[in-house]
């Protein structure tokens, strides 16, 4: 399969609404400990991607967006976000990396994140945080591609069934 990864205007995000509903839904049915609970609705889903809008428009938060080459099908996404207090212009979050599950490991995630950082690099930011589920194919993939764990944290989250996950914490220095 080739990927191709775009960053999003804010005209791209309203337009595709649909597409990265069904995304988001798939993503928490599937169990992506990603901030929303079981059930989770395709209203809730659009709910978030309409409020996250406004910020994408004031360029405080960023989304990249991979589709499958020849087919065009929204494949995953991963946000940055940038809008953070005034003594942290140099660094951005990286927040709610998604693969749909009939694509995974196949190095869709793997391009997002390449997109992301090389972008971040680029403008400038020196540091970059994320966390995700302790033991999650996540950290693997944060690890090969030279991401530092800062740590765990027991308790942090909970997975889309109510149950509680840990999180591990990581950061990136780009310089």
């Amino acid at each position: 399969m080739s990927v191709t990864v775009r960053l999003l205007d804010p005209a791209e995000l309203r337009g595709g609404l649909s597409e990265f509903t069904r995304l988001l839904v798939g993503c928490v049915e599937a169990g992506a400990s990603i901030g929303f609970l079981s059930p989770f609705s395709e209203i809730e889903a659009r709910d978030f991607w309409t409020g996250i809008g406004g910020q994408v428009e004031r360029g405080d938060r960023l989304i990249w967006a991979a589709r499958d080459t020849a087919s065009g099908a929204l494949l995953g996404t991963v946000q940055l976000i940038i809008g953070l207090p005034d003594n942290q212009p140099h660094r951005g979050d990286v927040a709610k990396l998604m693969v749909s599950p009939d694509a995974r490991r196949r190095g869709v995630a793997d391009a997002l994140m390449a997109a992301l950082e090389s972008h971040a690099r680029e403008t400038g930011l020196r540091t970059l945080v994320l966390d995700t589920v302790t033991g999650s194919p996540a950290e693997a993939l944060y690890r090969k591609r030279g991401w530092v764990e800062v740590g765990p944290v027991p308790d942090y989250a909970l997975f889309p069934d109510g149950s509680p996950c840990s999180t591990t914490f990581f950061y990136k220095s780009l310089v």
